[in-house]
């Protein structure tokens, strides 16, 4: 049976600049990193407190996202988050643009969107 995601694995363009936000801004941590000569790519483990991890790829010429309009595909990657304000808040003192806040007209729950480097729609999910 599922037991819930166990990663989520993402093709970034520049690798130093997308580690350095998956780390500095949204605080994963690396637990594995390893450069594959062969495939002339990087591949780094990052893992937040609650286990949940994201594969971080780069692969030279790879080809760019289509995400707006929506295209098929995984939509967007959200976030569980206790107090959106105070996160929305960090990320603006580091330089990422939030959109404006939204509610969930099934859950009542609040939410917003972000990007990622490669612009990577990231959401912010409050619990």
């Amino acid at each position: 049976m599922l037991k819930g995601f166990h990663h989520v694995a993402v093709i970034c363009s520049d690798y130093p600049r997308s580690k350095a936000f998956y780390t500095d801004v949204l605080g994963f941590t690396v637990i594995d990193e390893n450069y594959r000569e062969a495939r002339q790519s990087y591949k780094c483990d990052l893992a937040l407190p609650d286990g949940s991890q994201i594969e971080l790829f780069s692969f030279p010429d790879a080809p760019k996202r289509p995400s707006r309009p929506e295209a098929q595909g995984l939509r967007h990657l959200a976030f569980k988050v206790d107090a959106l304000d105070e996160v929305i808040h960090q990320l603006t003192s580091k330089g990422v643009e939030c959109e404006p806040v939204r509610t969930d007209e099934y859950t009542q729950k609040r939410f917003t969107f972000f990007q990622d480097p490669d612009g990577l729609p990231l959401e912010l999910y409050e619990l």
